[in-house]
């Protein structure tokens, strides 16, 4: 019985055995790419001067707390608006607030909205589209001397209350 073989090419089966390999490969090359085409937020850096600025931190919480501060936020998706109201025990320091609503993971979708109270301290932004994402809220007085600050998971929660700690 002499028969020829055919050439090793024309067989599935080494094909069927490469794929394996050929595929692993592939993922490999793309989980790469991802890796390295899209920069980490998540660390700062200047850390150093961070950590100092927490005891200045700390101090405008002291502050909200000493005024009683609270902030109500609603956002209505279909009018594009941001609506609040902040209360407070004494009277309302002046000036304009400053909201920062910053994305979980992408500091480029951070939104910052600068309002002005009315006399009860309701007030009204527009907000053409407030992604589906966790959002962490910080409301800070026109001249940093006080703040608020909390998480806000939209659309889960309709609304959010932030509220100062009572010391």
């Amino acid at each position: 019985m002499n028969k020829l073989s055919a050439p090793w090419y024309t067989h599935r089966w080494p094909w069927l055995l490469m794929a394996g390999p050929a595929i692993v490969l592939a993922a490999c090359f793309y989980t790469s790419y991802i890796a390295f085409a899209q920069q980490d937020a998540l660390v700062v850096g200047d850390y150093y001067k961070r950590g100092k600025a927490i005891n200045q931190d700390l101090r405008r919480d002291r502050v909200a707390s000493a005024l009683g501060l609270s902030l109500e936020l609603r956002y209505n998706a279909a009018e594009g608006a941001l609506a609040g109201r902040i209360r407070t025990r004494t009277a309302l320091p002046p000036g304009d607030v400053e909201l920062h609503l910053a994305h979980a993971t992408q500091p480029a979708r951070d939104v910052r909205l600068t309002v002005r109270p009315d006399a009860e301290g309701n007030f009204i932004a527009p907000l053409p589209l407030l992604e589906r994402s966790r959002w962490v809220v910080l409301a800070e007085g026109g001249q940093r001397s006080w703040r608020l600050e909390g998480n806000w998971h939209w659309p889960a929660q309709r609304e959010l209350t932030l509220a100062a700690d009572a010391h």
